[in-house]
């Protein structure tokens, strides 16, 4: 199963996280299957490859609590909902 997280980088005390479509089993900072955005929470900065997520999310990944979150308020899961109806 594929899963939308968050993984850590950045030096100490100020971390940075990508959000990467990486497998279930893989630890925190393994090896991910494709970046799809960036998150600076000391900034309050995102960046995010839309189109990605939509195509993770077509295909059953599942965004975390705090990926959900960002996406939520970047507005990712409007565009998934309408993605859905347009296509059923």
């Amino acid at each position: 199963m594929v899963k939308l997280r968050l993984k850590r980088c950045g030096r100490k005390q100020r971390a940075v996280y990508r959000i990467v479509a990486i497998d279930v089993r893989s630890r925190r900072e393994g090896r991910d299957l494709r970046k799809v955005g960036f998150y600076d929470p000391i900034n309050n900065q995102t960046h995010l490859n839309v189109p990605a997520i939509l195509d993770f999310l077509d295909r059953g990944a599942q965004p975390t609590g705090t990926v959900h979150d960002i996406s939520k308020k970047a507005g990712v899961f409007t565009e998934f909902s309408l993605n859905q109806t347009k296509f059923n």
